[in-house]
């Protein structure tokens, strides 16, 4: 009697085990540092409470104006539903500024853990189809759920990114089953929640036109139709009622605030890194050679979030030249979507334009970087090559975070967490690909077995990995100790400044290894 094949259908309930343990260890970060994105998101719901939709984007009780698009405001209105229950004060935009009573505290960080309902069940949706293995899906739910980045981005500095990811995951897994309206319906969505998604806008637009609008020109114009027309309903949904009081100009410039610059507050390690960096050795070299020129300062590691543009030799980059740049770069992606609309691609194609967008864009956050990282983890298990790739991608993103957290408390919490993840893709990658040998032919000489041996396509971290992962163990140790005992109080900006440009190093090579793969898919 044969033994019957072992059922390898992903089951919705083994995907809740990784994200209990989860929630557990949200559950400990809720009395940790919590960053001015708190108060952020405490002001937008006592906003959407107190004030009628009409002025939810033209008001200026305080400097952390509403700037996310409509369904987001809609999701603030809704919690604060339930806020106003637990602490009324927090619910009420004219009862002060800066407001975090422990029930507050808890009801926000709460809200955070509870959304992210929708990135547990996008990590489950992924993995529904294609070959994936038992432990290939146990291994993507945790790279995904237990991702660094994300605990120390949403469960400790304090944003929303997890359920918007899962929205995100939840739209490539529609595509990747050819569900191609339901699949860019659901980015509409994304977009009508947080609109810096939209880098990913032009992949979207060439695939579904290619791969959902054909089959002819009767019916490849009604699908267009169809497809444009659930795209606007999401849109009408979303700004209708602003269009209604007049107030879709005050949206647009609440969204799109070119004035703030084109680096942060602390630089995301991007290209522009480089390009900053090259303008201040070009005008300190200048200067000591005799040439009139305005020596640059310390203006772009001040830590303020302002118009920090102007350079000193090289031309000053604009919004403009910026989209120019990432669209350029996006192209390669789009010509191979256009040519062969493949739904295997879709992940890598999506992932590859977002990594386009944090390299290029301007004013980009650090933690757009996350944009990529969690799609790419669903491709991670594709080959050792893929693993490989995301295994030092993943850890160059999460330290290129812990700036974000530098209180001497939580030290401790974001190491743990970046050595634990380190250690869970090692042996999960390591295990899902090992190092196996085949015989491919066997010969008998001189009394020997001469076997030509082949091996298998392992996971292992090379000669490049090895190094460049040392060199942010040294750039940790100087910033954490060595800085203060050459410098003392001199140079405070450096350690940051390290700590970005060689990020930047590792986000550069990602992208080239990106740009490589697919160029050379088929």
């Amino acid at each position: 009697m044969k033994t019957p094949p072992p059922n390898n259908r992903p089951q919705i309930g083994g995907v809740w085990w990784p994200a209990l343990v989860a929630a557990a260890v949200k559950l400990l970060l809720i009395p940790s540092y919590r960053s001015t994105d708190f108060e952020v998101h405490r002001h937008w719901l006592a906003l959407t409470h107190s004030l009628p939709l009409s002025q939810w984007y033209s008001d200026a009780t305080s400097e952390w104006t509403l700037d996310y698009p409509p369904f987001f405001a809609y999701f603030e209105k809704f919690l604060s539903f339930f806020a106003s229950k637990v602490d009324p004060t927090m619910a009420d935009v004219h009862r002060g500024l800066n407001y975090a009573s422990p029930p507050a505290i808890l009801f926000q960080r709460l809200s955070v853990i509870l959304s992210d309902v929708v990135l547990v069940y996008a990590s489950h949706r992924l993995t529904k189809g294609g070959n994936f293995g038992c432990a290939q899906r146990l291994l993507i739910w945790c790279l995904v759920i237990w991702s660094p980045g994300l605990l120390i981005v949403d469960h400790m500095h304090f944003q929303y990114n997890g359920f918007l990811l899962g929205i995100l995951l939840l739209s490539i897994s529609f595509l990747e089953e050819g569900r191609d309206l339901i699949g860019g319906f659901v980015f509409a969505v994304l977009l009508c929640f947080k609109h810096l998604f939209a880098v990913a806008a032009p992949v979207y637009f060439v695939y579904l036109f290619r791969h959902y609008c054909n089959g002819g020109l009767v019916k490849g114009f009604a699908r267009l139709v169809v497809m444009g027309s659930a795209v606007l309903a999401v849109f009408a949904a979303a700004y209708g009622p602003f269009w209604y009081y007049g107030q879709i100009q005050q949206v647009l410039h609440r969204m799109f605030p070119f004035g703030r610059g084109l680096c942060h507050a602390y630089w995301a390690p991007n290209f522009w890194v480089f390009y900053i960096i090259l303008d201040k050795c070009l005008a300190f070299s200048l200067v000591k050679l005799g040439f009139d020129i305005q020596a640059p300062t310390a203006s772009f590691t001040g830590g303020l979030v302002g118009d920090s543009s102007p350079f000193a030799v090289l031309p000053t980059i604009t919004p403009l030249i910026t989209f120019v740049t990432v669209i350029l770069a996006i192209s390669p992606c789009l010509v191979k979507a256009w040519r062969n609309p493949q739904p295997k691609m879709v992940s890598k194609w999506i992932s590859y334009a977002y990594t386009c967008g944090f390299l290029f864009g301007w004013h980009v956050h650090e933690k757009a970087s996350l944009h990529f990282v969690i799609p790419l983890a669903a491709t991670s298990l594709r080959s050792a090559e893929d693993a490989r790739h995301y295994f030092y991608l993943s850890i160059v993103s999460c330290y290129s975070l812990f700036p974000l957290l530098f209180e001497a408390q939580e030290y401790p919490i974001k190491v743990v967490l970046l050595l634990l993840h380190s250690l869970v893709m090692f042996f999960g990658f390591s295990s899902i690909f090992p190092r196996s040998i085949s015989t491919t032919a066997t010969a008998v000489k001189g009394g020997r077995d001469n076997n030509n041996k082949q091996e298998t396509p392992t996971f292992y971290i090379g000669w490049f990995g090895k190094f460049y992962l040392l060199g942010l163990l040294c750039i940790e140790i100087w910033g954490q100790f060595l800085h203060r005992i050459v410098f003392g109080d001199r140079f405070p900006f450096l350690p940051l400044m390290m700590i970005s440009i060689y990020s930047a190093i590792g986000m550069m090579y990602s992208w080239i290894w990106q740009l490589r793969m697919i160029s050379l898919s088929h």
